[in-house]
């Protein structure tokens, strides 16, 4: 199987290319060397390079930035998804996109599936919806939803570009440091580990599982604080955790409050997802296996 990965330099992207890389060819892509938004770019990439497959880990991420550069959030998550799926479509390569939970408003209290309706509440979210429409365009697509993703491949594609940490790299990099740390306690997540997504994507795919939309994340859910608290006392670093709210958090753009999926469908296709704190765990095992 010959794989295309789009936004390669991500951690998403870094760690589907290691674990595609088991199948056979990858080709790894960042910004740097496609622009998702070119559309006549994309089109000669995938035309010259025939995937079976094409991953899309090019996203506008910038949420707050989004409020104020719509068209930039719109073309890199919505009419740059267009144009994969018219490759995908062309070349007949199966596309792979990933979503995310920002799509609903926060308002349910349980764990969204995938037939609820979205609501989004943000510019950056309207504009992942959208990519999720333009996917579909694409005969054979999955559109995975993820959420609160955390580690990942650590291996650059392109030495020159780092990727950006999550908000669980973060809140782990200041606990090793030292430096005290927030959770938001009023804010319901299910945190996703990176490799987690990848071997599900993989198993999606190499299973010929049935084309749609999924919720690729892992089970469970937990607010913000609690999963601190869960990184802090495996750290022995409790005494650096305070709570605060959402009020206390000064933000541009409106954040869903409950915003946990709920994974069955992604299992029931053969998918493994285990639970946060298993993955939790072993984030934090190879953290300090790296010190």
């Amino acid at each position: 199987m010959k794989a295309l990965v789009t936004g390669a330099a991500g951690q998403l992207g870094l760690e589907l290319t290691r674990v595609f890389g088991q199948d056979g060819e990858v080709v790894a892509l960042p910004r740097a060397r496609l622009d998702i938004c070119d559309h006549e770019a994309v089109l000669h990439v995938t035309r010259e390079t025939r995937p079976d497959v094409i991953l899309n880990c090019a996203a506008y991420n910038d949420v707050d930035g989004a409020e104020t550069d719509p068209g930039a959030a719109m073309q890199v998550n919505g009419f740059g998804v267009r144009s994969l799926a018219a490759a995908a479509r062309e070349t007949g390569a199966v596309l792979v996109h990933y979503g995310t939970d920002f799509v609903f408003d926060g308002m349910a209290v349980h764990p969204y599936d995938e037939s609820a309706s979205p609501g989004p509440q943000s510019v950056y979210a309207t504009s992942k919806l959208l990519g999720e429409w333009f996917a579909r365009g694409a005969p054979r697509h999955y559109v995975l939803r993820v959420e609160s993703l955390f580690g990942g491949g650590t291996e650059a594609v392109d030495p020159t570009v780092r990727p950006l940490g999550s908000t669980v790299d973060r809140m782990v990099d200041a606990m090793l440091a030292g430096r005290p740390v927030r959770g938001v306690t009023d804010r319901t997540v299910s945190p996703s580990y990176v490799p987690d997504v990848a071997a599900a994507t993989r198993s999606l795919v190499m299973g010929n599982a049935a084309v749609g939309l999924y919720h690729c994340v892992n089970t469970g859910r937990a607010t913000w604080f609690e999963v601190a608290w869960a990184a802090a006392s495996r750290l022995g670093c409790e005494p650096l955790l305070s709570p605060i709210t959402m009020s206390e958090v000064q933000t541009r753009a409106a954040r869903p409050r409950f915003c946990a999926l709920s994974n069955g469908k992604i299992v029931a296709a053969g998918a493994t997802m285990p639970t946060w704190e298993d993955a939790l765990d072993r984030y934090l095992a190879a953290r300090i296996g790296e010190m």
